[in-house]
């Protein structure tokens, strides 16, 4: 950045600018353009690009842990594994012990087209599953008073080849995947505030080290040190929540342009906003500003009682 020449400043116009009763005109006494100018402007706007996309992380996991937890709680399944000429008779056999069975409030036979549907995505579609030796499947809702462990026993005394399985094995790793990541969602926000101070901190430092012949001329003229800093948090934050702002809508508009999660064959976990969701990236910017009212502040205090 070039250094403004001590014969151009125009000592009327920063005296003006410092002694307006709101303060309003301290910022003019700081250059408006110049690297740091674009490298605070880039940075936060990239930052918040960032921060949206860990925000979606955050809150998907969030849905994905809520429903695989909420859906699967409920419910248990029974896996009736038997010889073809046994099968209808065990499987009359155990629907009589889920009947009569306390706390089973109600119990479904998946037909054939549902569990076509589930081998779909290993198998692919039309699966041929009469002609394969599937397991019967048997949906089981959880009422009040049930026992996972009396239930299995009984399966296995009059029904040998019925395997009670209550999705815990894998539901809770599942959970704990998601609980995970949103974990790691929220620290890369954390990260991504902390590397936007430290960026937005080096460059007003940069800038008043620059501009070290204004502060002088500023000093003779009985500008105080938080005058002076102000000028600079003023013009630094305005830059920060501009940036900011480019880079959240940029953000939004790609988490938007994202396939839905059943165009994408069902792999995707709904990584995006939903309803009033979409609120929370709009503090990004507010957000951005302070982190640049505070990171300015406490960098132009500290180098100018360090600069006499």
């Amino acid at each position: 950045m070039k250094k403004p020449d001590l014969k151009s400043l125009d000592l009327a116009a920063l005296w003006r600018g410092l002694t307006q009763p709101d303060g309003a005109g301290t910022d003019r006494v700081v250059p408006p353009t110049g690297f740091t100018a674009q490298l605070t402007l880039f940075s936060a706007a990239a930052m918040a690009f960032l921060a949206v996309f860990a925000l979606a992380l955050a809150l998907a996991t969030g849905r994905l842990a809520e429903r695989w937890s909420s859906e699967l709680a409920e419910t248990v399944t029974v896996r009736l594994s038997a010889p073809p000429e046994q099968m209808d008779e065990q499987t009359v056999t155990v629907m009589e012990v889920l009947k009569t069975s306390p706390g089973v409030a109600n119990a479904r036979l998946l037909p054939d087209a549902e569990v076509e549907k589930l081998l779909e995505p290993w198998f692919g579609p039309d699966v041929p599953v009469e002609a394969l030796p599937v397991p019967r499947l048997i949906e089981v809702t959880e009422g009040a008073g049930f026992d996972a462990d009396a239930l299995r026993l009984r399966l296995q005394g009059e029904a040998p080849g019925a395997v009670l399985d209550d999705h815990t094995r894998w539901r809770e790793p599942l959970v704990k995947a998601a609980s995970r990541l949103r974990f790691l969602g929220l620290v890369s926000l954390l990260l991504i505030a902390a590397t936007s101070a430290a960026m937005i901190t080096l460059a007003a430092k940069a800038s008043l080290a620059a501009n070290g012949q204004v502060i002088r001329v500023l000093r003779l003229i009985g500008a105080r040190d938080i005058t002076i800093a102000t000028a600079f948090v003023r013009r630094f934050t305005r830059r920060a929540a501009l940036g900011a702002a480019a880079g959240t809508v940029i953000g939004m508009i790609a988490i938007w342009a994202l396939p839905a999660m059943d165009e994408a064959g069902g792999f995707l976990t709904g990584l995006g906003f939903q309803g009033f969701g979409w609120i929370w990236p709009l503090l990004i910017p507010p957000a951005a500003a302070g982190i640049g009212f505070f990171s300015t502040r406490w960098a132009a205090l500290r180098m100018l009682r360090e600069v006499r």
